[in-house]
């Protein structure tokens, strides 16, 4: 009997207990799901809907060039674009745009957008600019 002893002794412990690395990695996961959730109310909290906060820059008040003859195009918050002041069709847009700047080819183009135009709608317009030749564009903001 001694000799059995000896044997259970020298025997290699080859189980491996693996209850606590579960536990340890099942509170890991709640971890990062209490936390996943409070980043995403955070979020949706603060007005964010994709968990991303934009600041966009303020713009400045001064002008660009002074005394100089600009085509000015507003879009109004109800979509209608004003070239010079006058309603212009979607559809004569572009040629409109392209009689001023045979006008003034050097002239600037300033795009005034009211804050509820969507940007799609200013980008087709700024297209429409771009297309009738003006190389030059400058968007107008509200000062500080």
């Amino acid at each position: 009997m001694p000799e059995a002893n000896d044997d259970e002794a020298s025997a290699v412990f080859a189980e491996i207990n693996i209850t606590p690395l579960t536990d340890i990695f099942l509170v890991l996961l709640i971890i990062f799901m209490v936390g996943a959730s409070m980043a995403v109310d955070a979020a949706s909290a603060s007005g964010d809907r994709n968990g991303v906060r934009i600041e966009l820059p303020e713009g400045s008040a001064q002008d660009l060039a002074p005394g100089r003859q600009d085509v000015v195009v507003a879009i109004l918050a109800d979509g209608r674009v004003l070239l010079s002041g006058e309603a212009v069709a979607q559809a004569e847009l572009a040629g409109r745009l392209g009689a001023a700047h045979r006008d003034r080819p050097e002239a600037m183009l300033v795009l005034q957008a009211d804050e509820g135009v969507a940007h799609g709608r200013v980008v087709a317009v700024m297209e429409r600019a771009r297309e009738a030749g003006f190389s030059s564009l400058a968007v107008a903001t509200r000062g500080q």
